[in-house]
Protein backbone atom coordinates (compact mmCIF):
# COMPACT_ATOMS: atom_id res chain seq x y z
CA UNK A 1 0.00 0.00 0.00
CA UNK A 2 0.97 3.79 -0.91
CA UNK A 3 1.46 5.53 2.18
CA UNK A 4 -0.57 8.78 0.83
CA UNK A 5 -3.12 9.45 -1.70
CA UNK A 6 -5.22 12.06 -2.60
CA UNK A 7 -8.49 12.71 -4.81
CA UNK A 8 -11.07 15.50 -6.43
CA UNK A 9 -10.17 19.33 -6.33
CA UNK A 10 -9.76 22.51 -4.37
CA UNK A 11 -9.54 26.01 -4.59
CA UNK A 12 -11.08 29.41 -4.84
CA UNK A 13 -12.14 28.66 -8.14
CA UNK A 14 -13.48 25.13 -6.98
CA UNK A 15 -17.64 24.60 -6.25
CA UNK A 16 -19.71 21.61 -5.43
CA UNK A 17 -16.30 19.50 -5.04
CA UNK A 18 -13.79 18.48 -2.39
CA UNK A 19 -10.14 17.29 -2.13
CA UNK A 20 -9.41 14.31 0.21
CA UNK A 21 -5.81 13.65 1.72
CA UNK A 22 -5.05 10.40 2.71
CA UNK A 23 -1.35 9.64 4.70
CA UNK A 24 -1.51 6.05 6.21
CA UNK A 25 0.77 6.46 9.28
CA UNK A 26 1.92 3.34 12.16
CA UNK A 27 -0.47 4.28 15.23
CA UNK A 28 -2.32 7.37 16.74
CA UNK A 29 -5.80 6.53 15.31
CA UNK A 30 -7.37 9.11 12.39
CA UNK A 31 -6.48 12.49 12.39
CA UNK A 32 -8.72 14.21 10.89
CA UNK A 33 -8.66 17.55 9.45
CA UNK A 34 -11.95 19.64 7.68
CA UNK A 35 -11.67 22.70 5.94
CA UNK A 36 -15.19 23.62 4.57
CA UNK A 37 -16.90 26.56 3.22
CA UNK A 38 -19.92 25.08 4.78
CA UNK A 39 -18.26 23.98 7.85
CA UNK A 40 -20.90 25.91 10.14
CA UNK A 41 -23.67 24.32 8.77
CA UNK A 42 -22.33 20.95 7.60
CA UNK A 43 -18.94 20.00 9.06
CA UNK A 44 -19.88 17.79 11.89
CA UNK A 45 -21.72 15.92 8.95
CA UNK A 46 -18.75 16.01 6.70
CA UNK A 47 -16.65 14.74 9.42
CA UNK A 48 -19.49 11.79 10.13
CA UNK A 49 -19.12 10.60 6.56
CA UNK A 50 -15.52 10.46 6.14
CA UNK A 51 -15.21 8.48 9.57
CA UNK A 52 -17.59 6.44 8.33
CA UNK A 53 -15.74 5.48 5.03
CA UNK A 54 -12.71 4.54 6.74
CA UNK A 55 -13.76 2.59 8.82
CA UNK A 56 -15.69 0.70 6.07
CA UNK A 57 -12.44 0.41 4.22
CA UNK A 58 -10.72 -0.65 7.86
CA UNK A 59 -8.57 2.55 7.82
CA UNK A 60 -7.76 2.79 11.63
CA UNK A 61 -4.55 4.95 11.36
CA UNK A 62 -4.39 7.90 9.12
CA UNK A 63 -3.99 12.03 8.75
CA UNK A 64 -7.36 12.75 6.26
CA UNK A 65 -6.86 16.23 5.33
CA UNK A 66 -10.17 17.61 3.25
CA UNK A 67 -10.82 20.75 1.66
CA UNK A 68 -14.27 21.17 1.35
CA UNK A 69 -15.88 23.59 -1.60
CA UNK A 70 -19.53 22.39 -0.56
CA UNK A 71 -19.95 19.27 -2.16
CA UNK A 72 -22.98 17.04 -1.40
CA UNK A 73 -22.18 14.02 0.41
CA UNK A 74 -22.13 11.92 -2.96
CA UNK A 75 -19.00 14.02 -3.88
CA UNK A 76 -17.84 13.11 -0.92
CA UNK A 77 -18.32 9.49 -0.75
CA UNK A 78 -16.49 9.42 -4.12
CA UNK A 79 -13.34 11.52 -3.65
CA UNK A 80 -12.75 9.63 -0.34
CA UNK A 81 -13.11 5.87 -2.63
CA UNK A 82 -11.03 7.53 -5.26
CA UNK A 83 -8.15 8.31 -2.74
CA UNK A 84 -8.46 5.19 -1.25
CA UNK A 85 -7.92 2.96 -4.21
CA UNK A 86 -4.95 5.01 -5.54
CA UNK A 87 -4.02 4.10 -1.51
CA UNK A 88 -4.88 0.35 -2.88
CA UNK A 89 -5.41 -0.48 -6.13
CA UNK A 90 -6.08 -4.16 -4.79
CA UNK A 91 -9.07 -2.42 -3.38
CA UNK A 92 -12.57 -3.50 -4.91
CA UNK A 93 -15.76 -2.57 -2.99
CA UNK A 94 -17.57 1.09 -3.36
CA UNK A 95 -18.35 2.79 -0.27
CA UNK A 96 -22.05 3.96 -1.83
CA UNK A 97 -24.54 5.55 0.28
CA UNK A 98 -28.15 4.87 0.02
CA UNK A 99 -29.70 6.00 -3.12
CA UNK A 100 -32.54 8.15 -3.38
CA UNK A 101 -34.83 6.64 -5.93
CA UNK A 102 -38.11 8.77 -5.05
CA UNK A 103 -37.30 10.02 -8.40
CA UNK A 104 -37.02 6.98 -10.62
CA UNK A 105 -38.73 6.91 -13.54
CA UNK A 106 -39.02 3.85 -16.02
CA UNK A 107 -36.93 2.86 -18.96
CA UNK A 108 -36.13 5.30 -21.66
CA UNK A 109 -37.78 4.74 -25.03
CA UNK A 110 -36.57 3.66 -28.09
CA UNK A 111 -37.87 6.57 -30.30
CA UNK A 112 -37.97 9.10 -27.60
CA UNK A 113 -36.88 12.87 -28.64
CA UNK A 114 -33.18 13.56 -28.70
CA UNK A 115 -33.17 17.10 -30.11
CA UNK A 116 -30.65 17.95 -27.41
CA UNK A 117 -27.99 16.18 -25.31
CA UNK A 118 -25.94 17.90 -23.04
CA UNK A 119 -22.30 16.88 -22.44
CA UNK A 120 -21.18 17.60 -18.84
CA UNK A 121 -17.73 16.90 -17.89
CA UNK A 122 -17.52 13.50 -15.73
CA UNK A 123 -15.12 14.64 -13.02
CA UNK A 124 -16.81 18.11 -11.90
CA UNK A 125 -19.83 17.90 -9.87
CA UNK A 126 -21.12 21.13 -10.12
CA UNK A 127 -22.21 20.98 -13.52
CA UNK A 128 -24.81 17.74 -12.84
CA UNK A 129 -26.24 19.10 -10.16
CA UNK A 130 -28.79 21.34 -11.46
CA UNK A 131 -28.60 19.97 -15.17
CA UNK A 132 -31.82 19.15 -15.29
CA UNK A 133 -33.40 22.44 -14.71
CA UNK A 134 -31.73 23.15 -18.53
CA UNK A 135 -34.91 20.75 -19.68
CA UNK A 136 -32.30 18.94 -22.10
CA UNK A 137 -33.20 15.96 -23.85
CA UNK A 138 -30.19 14.13 -22.54
CA UNK A 139 -27.43 14.50 -20.48
CA UNK A 140 -24.51 13.05 -21.44
CA UNK A 141 -21.32 12.71 -18.17
CA UNK A 142 -18.28 12.17 -19.87
CA UNK A 143 -15.33 10.02 -19.07
CA UNK A 144 -13.52 10.43 -22.37
CA UNK A 145 -12.33 13.70 -23.82
CA UNK A 146 -13.61 16.28 -20.94
CA UNK A 147 -11.22 13.74 -18.66
CA UNK A 148 -7.48 13.80 -18.11
CA UNK A 149 -6.06 10.87 -18.31
CA UNK A 150 -4.91 10.88 -14.84
CA UNK A 151 -8.20 11.76 -13.51
CA UNK A 152 -9.85 8.42 -15.47
CA UNK A 153 -10.43 6.62 -12.37
CA UNK A 154 -11.87 9.35 -9.96
CA UNK A 155 -14.44 10.28 -12.57
CA UNK A 156 -16.03 6.73 -13.36
CA UNK A 157 -16.37 6.61 -9.44
CA UNK A 158 -18.37 10.29 -9.48
CA UNK A 159 -20.51 9.30 -12.36
CA UNK A 160 -21.47 6.00 -10.93
CA UNK A 161 -22.31 8.35 -7.98
CA UNK A 162 -24.06 10.49 -9.90
CA UNK A 163 -26.06 8.34 -11.76
CA UNK A 164 -27.52 7.01 -7.95
CA UNK A 165 -27.88 10.16 -7.04
CA UNK A 166 -28.88 13.06 -9.06
CA UNK A 167 -31.99 13.80 -10.65
CA UNK A 168 -32.32 14.93 -14.20
CA UNK A 169 -35.66 15.00 -14.30
CA UNK A 170 -36.96 14.28 -17.70
CA UNK A 171 -33.36 14.23 -19.59
CA UNK A 172 -32.41 10.94 -20.64
CA UNK A 173 -29.03 9.42 -18.63
CA UNK A 174 -26.15 8.84 -20.75
CA UNK A 175 -22.35 8.10 -20.25
CA UNK A 176 -19.80 8.43 -23.27
CA UNK A 177 -17.06 5.59 -22.06
CA UNK A 178 -14.00 5.83 -22.80
CA UNK A 179 -12.60 3.90 -25.94
CA UNK A 180 -12.22 0.10 -25.76
CA UNK A 181 -10.45 -1.52 -23.78
CA UNK A 182 -10.67 1.37 -20.92
CA UNK A 183 -14.35 1.60 -21.65
CA UNK A 184 -15.13 -1.82 -20.24
CA UNK A 185 -14.37 -0.39 -16.35
CA UNK A 186 -16.29 2.35 -17.04
CA UNK A 187 -19.22 0.26 -18.13
CA UNK A 188 -18.24 -2.22 -14.50
CA UNK A 189 -18.87 0.93 -12.34
CA UNK A 190 -22.27 2.77 -14.28
CA UNK A 191 -24.35 -0.11 -15.36
CA UNK A 192 -25.50 -1.09 -12.05
CA UNK A 193 -27.22 2.63 -11.84
CA UNK A 194 -29.31 2.32 -14.80
CA UNK A 195 -27.79 4.37 -17.30
CA UNK A 196 -30.16 5.34 -20.32
CA UNK A 197 -27.60 5.14 -23.12
CA UNK A 198 -23.92 4.12 -23.58
CA UNK A 199 -22.09 6.26 -26.31
CA UNK A 200 -19.56 4.44 -27.72
CA UNK A 201 -16.78 7.18 -28.93
CA UNK A 202 -14.69 6.63 -32.26
CA UNK A 203 -16.26 3.69 -33.50
CA UNK A 204 -15.41 1.72 -36.44
CA UNK A 205 -16.90 -1.97 -36.57
CA UNK A 206 -20.19 -3.94 -35.50
CA UNK A 207 -17.77 -6.14 -33.35
CA UNK A 208 -16.83 -2.88 -30.94
CA UNK A 209 -20.79 -2.19 -30.44
CA UNK A 210 -20.97 -5.79 -29.77
CA UNK A 211 -18.63 -6.29 -27.54
CA UNK A 212 -20.01 -3.33 -25.67
CA UNK A 213 -23.15 -4.63 -25.66
CA UNK A 214 -22.57 -8.20 -24.25
CA UNK A 215 -20.47 -6.84 -21.60
CA UNK A 216 -23.31 -4.37 -20.46
CA UNK A 217 -25.74 -7.84 -20.38
CA UNK A 218 -22.97 -9.48 -18.26
CA UNK A 219 -22.70 -7.09 -15.48
CA UNK A 220 -26.15 -6.57 -15.29
CA UNK A 221 -26.40 -10.42 -14.76
CA UNK A 222 -23.63 -10.24 -12.36
CA UNK A 223 -25.22 -7.25 -10.31
CA UNK A 224 -28.87 -8.17 -10.63
CA UNK A 225 -30.22 -5.18 -12.49
CA UNK A 226 -32.17 -5.66 -15.56
CA UNK A 227 -34.01 -3.10 -18.40
CA UNK A 228 -32.88 -2.09 -22.21
CA UNK A 229 -29.11 0.26 -21.62
CA UNK A 230 -29.23 1.87 -25.63
CA UNK A 231 -26.40 2.18 -27.62
CA UNK A 232 -25.22 5.38 -29.17
CA UNK A 233 -22.30 5.05 -31.42
CA UNK A 234 -20.07 8.13 -32.16
CA UNK A 235 -18.43 7.97 -35.56
CA UNK A 236 -15.75 10.19 -35.50
CA UNK A 237 -13.38 8.57 -38.06
CA UNK A 238 -13.11 7.98 -41.93
CA UNK A 239 -13.45 3.53 -40.83
CA UNK A 240 -16.33 4.59 -38.69
CA UNK A 241 -17.92 6.59 -41.25
CA UNK A 242 -17.11 4.05 -44.18
CA UNK A 243 -18.94 1.51 -41.33
CA UNK A 244 -21.72 3.25 -40.55
CA UNK A 245 -24.57 0.94 -41.64
CA UNK A 246 -23.11 -2.06 -40.43
CA UNK A 247 -22.46 0.24 -36.75
CA UNK A 248 -26.24 1.05 -36.98
CA UNK A 249 -27.50 -2.97 -37.23
CA UNK A 250 -24.83 -4.05 -35.34
CA UNK A 251 -26.83 -4.22 -32.00
CA UNK A 252 -30.99 -4.12 -31.38
CA UNK A 253 -29.78 -1.76 -28.57
CA UNK A 254 -28.28 0.71 -30.74
CA UNK A 255 -31.15 3.91 -31.31
CA UNK A 256 -28.64 6.77 -32.42
CA UNK A 257 -25.87 7.03 -34.04
CA UNK A 258 -23.98 10.23 -33.19
CA UNK A 259 -21.45 13.05 -35.55
CA UNK A 260 -18.33 13.48 -34.26
CA UNK A 261 -16.44 16.32 -36.41
CA UNK A 262 -13.07 17.44 -34.27
CA UNK A 263 -11.79 13.86 -34.70
CA UNK A 264 -12.98 12.86 -38.13
CA UNK A 265 -11.95 16.53 -39.67
CA UNK A 266 -8.27 15.61 -38.26
CA UNK A 267 -8.50 12.27 -39.73
CA UNK A 268 -8.82 12.73 -42.92
CA UNK A 269 -6.85 16.04 -42.35
CA UNK A 270 -8.69 18.63 -43.04
CA UNK A 271 -9.81 22.06 -41.15
CA UNK A 272 -13.32 22.01 -39.31
CA UNK A 273 -14.98 25.40 -40.58
CA UNK A 274 -18.75 26.19 -39.71
CA UNK A 275 -19.77 26.24 -43.29
CA UNK A 276 -19.10 21.94 -42.84
CA UNK A 277 -18.19 21.40 -46.46
CA UNK A 278 -15.39 19.03 -45.17
CA UNK A 279 -17.98 16.72 -43.58
CA UNK A 280 -21.00 16.95 -45.79
CA UNK A 281 -20.19 13.27 -47.07
CA UNK A 282 -19.70 12.00 -44.15
CA UNK A 283 -22.53 13.27 -42.42
CA UNK A 284 -24.52 12.14 -45.18
CA UNK A 285 -23.13 8.52 -44.82
CA UNK A 286 -24.37 8.77 -41.15
CA UNK A 287 -27.61 10.47 -42.16
CA UNK A 288 -28.19 7.71 -44.66
CA UNK A 289 -26.90 4.60 -42.68
CA UNK A 290 -29.42 5.75 -39.56
CA UNK A 291 -32.53 5.93 -41.57
CA UNK A 292 -31.70 2.86 -43.55
CA UNK A 293 -31.28 0.72 -39.82
CA UNK A 294 -34.40 2.61 -38.45
CA UNK A 295 -32.21 4.39 -35.87
CA UNK A 296 -31.83 7.91 -35.29
CA UNK A 297 -29.16 10.61 -36.74
CA UNK A 298 -27.46 12.74 -34.44
CA UNK A 299 -25.12 16.06 -35.22
CA UNK A 300 -22.23 17.23 -33.81
CA UNK A 301 -21.76 20.06 -31.64
CA UNK A 302 -21.27 23.83 -31.92
CA UNK A 303 -18.77 24.80 -30.25
CA UNK A 304 -19.16 28.04 -30.50
CA UNK A 305 -21.10 28.76 -27.69
CA UNK A 306 -21.74 32.57 -27.86
CA UNK A 307 -22.80 32.49 -31.51
CA UNK A 308 -26.80 31.67 -30.91
CA UNK A 309 -27.48 32.39 -34.77
CA UNK A 310 -24.88 30.14 -35.86
CA UNK A 311 -25.98 27.79 -33.98
CA UNK A 312 -29.81 28.12 -35.22
CA UNK A 313 -28.14 28.35 -38.50
CA UNK A 314 -26.06 25.05 -38.25
CA UNK A 315 -29.31 23.51 -36.23
CA UNK A 316 -31.71 23.92 -39.20
CA UNK A 317 -29.04 22.84 -41.70
CA UNK A 318 -28.72 19.56 -39.31
CA UNK A 319 -32.30 18.99 -39.69
CA UNK A 320 -32.73 19.95 -43.50
CA UNK A 321 -30.12 17.36 -43.70
CA UNK A 322 -31.91 14.43 -41.88
CA UNK A 323 -30.72 15.04 -38.58
CA UNK A 324 -32.75 14.34 -35.48
CA UNK A 325 -30.90 16.24 -33.22
CA UNK A 326 -27.63 17.85 -32.09
CA UNK A 327 -24.91 18.06 -29.31
CA UNK A 328 -25.02 20.96 -26.77
CA UNK A 329 -21.76 21.61 -24.94
CA UNK A 330 -24.03 25.11 -22.93
CA UNK A 331 -27.07 24.95 -21.88
CA UNK A 332 -27.97 28.23 -23.27
CA UNK A 333 -27.96 26.03 -26.45
CA UNK A 334 -30.38 23.98 -25.89
CA UNK A 335 -33.97 25.89 -26.39
CA UNK A 336 -31.82 26.99 -29.88
CA UNK A 337 -31.59 23.22 -30.84
CA UNK A 338 -35.08 22.56 -29.57
CA UNK A 339 -36.72 25.54 -31.27
CA UNK A 340 -34.67 24.30 -34.94
CA UNK A 341 -35.43 20.18 -34.44
CA UNK A 342 -39.03 20.66 -34.40
CA UNK A 343 -41.85 21.71 -36.92
CA UNK A 344 -43.19 25.28 -36.57
CA UNK A 345 -47.19 26.44 -37.02
CA UNK A 346 -47.06 26.00 -40.23
CA UNK A 347 -46.04 22.91 -41.13
CA UNK A 348 -47.80 21.37 -38.84
CA UNK A 349 -50.75 22.71 -39.80
CA UNK A 350 -49.75 21.46 -43.44
CA UNK A 351 -49.35 17.89 -41.91
CA UNK A 352 -52.18 17.70 -40.70
CA UNK A 353 -54.08 18.58 -43.58
CA UNK A 354 -52.07 16.07 -45.58
CA UNK A 355 -53.21 13.22 -43.14
CA UNK A 356 -56.58 13.77 -42.96
CA UNK A 357 -56.90 13.50 -46.54
CA UNK A 358 -55.22 10.72 -47.11
CA UNK A 359 -56.76 9.05 -44.46
CA UNK A 360 -60.12 10.68 -46.01
CA UNK A 361 -59.52 9.24 -49.62
CA UNK A 362 -58.38 5.71 -48.19
CA UNK A 363 -62.08 5.79 -46.62
CA UNK A 364 -63.51 6.37 -49.96
CA UNK A 365 -61.09 3.64 -51.61
CA UNK A 366 -59.71 6.83 -53.87
CA UNK A 367 -56.33 6.13 -55.31
CA UNK A 368 -55.28 9.44 -56.01
CA UNK A 369 -54.80 11.91 -52.98
CA UNK A 370 -55.02 15.53 -54.00
CA UNK A 371 -55.04 19.27 -51.36
CA UNK A 372 -56.00 21.68 -53.71
CA UNK A 373 -54.10 21.70 -57.17
CA UNK A 374 -51.43 19.54 -55.90
CA UNK A 375 -51.04 15.71 -55.41
CA UNK A 376 -50.09 13.77 -52.60
CA UNK A 377 -48.01 10.75 -52.65
CA UNK A 378 -46.46 7.95 -50.06
CA UNK A 379 -43.69 9.74 -49.43
CA UNK A 380 -44.94 12.90 -48.51
CA UNK A 381 -47.72 11.44 -46.24
CA UNK A 382 -44.47 9.98 -44.40
CA UNK A 383 -43.23 13.21 -43.78
CA UNK A 384 -46.35 14.34 -42.81
CA UNK A 385 -46.51 11.37 -40.27
CA UNK A 386 -43.45 12.05 -38.83
CA UNK A 387 -44.05 16.01 -38.39
CA UNK A 388 -47.26 15.14 -36.72
CA UNK A 389 -45.34 12.27 -34.40
CA UNK A 390 -42.60 15.41 -33.70
CA UNK A 391 -45.39 17.28 -33.04
CA UNK A 392 -46.89 15.44 -30.44
CA UNK A 393 -43.91 14.06 -28.83
CA UNK A 394 -42.90 17.82 -27.34
CA UNK A 395 -46.44 18.75 -26.45
CA UNK A 396 -47.19 21.06 -29.60
CA UNK A 397 -50.40 19.05 -30.20
CA UNK A 398 -52.52 16.57 -28.42
CA UNK A 399 -52.90 12.66 -29.48
CA UNK A 400 -56.33 13.50 -29.92
CA UNK A 401 -55.71 15.96 -32.71
CA UNK A 402 -57.93 14.09 -34.89
CA UNK A 403 -60.97 14.29 -32.83
CA UNK A 404 -60.21 17.75 -32.03
CA UNK A 405 -59.89 18.21 -36.03
CA UNK A 406 -62.86 16.90 -36.08
CA UNK A 407 -65.13 18.29 -33.73
CA UNK A 408 -63.80 21.56 -34.50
Amino acid sequence: MDKSASAGRAGKDIRSDCRIEIAIREGGGIDLQVKSKVDVLYGADIRALILEGLAFYEIANATVVVDDSGALPYTIAARLEAAVKRLAPSVQKAFLLPADRTWDRPPSARDRLRRSRLYLPGNDPKLAINAGIHRPDGVILDLEDSVAPAEKDAARILVRNTLRHVDFGDAERMVRINQLPAGYDDLSEVIPERPDVILLPKCESARQVQDVDEAIAGIQRTCGVDGPVYLMPIIESAMGALKAWEIAVASPNVVALAVGLEDYTADIGAERTKEGRESFWMRGMVVNAARAAGVQPIDTVFSDVDDLEGLRASAREARALGFDGKGCIHPRQIAVVHEAFLPDEREIERAKKIVLAFEEAERKGLGVVAIGSKMIDAPVVKRALRTIGLACSAGLIPETWREEQSNG
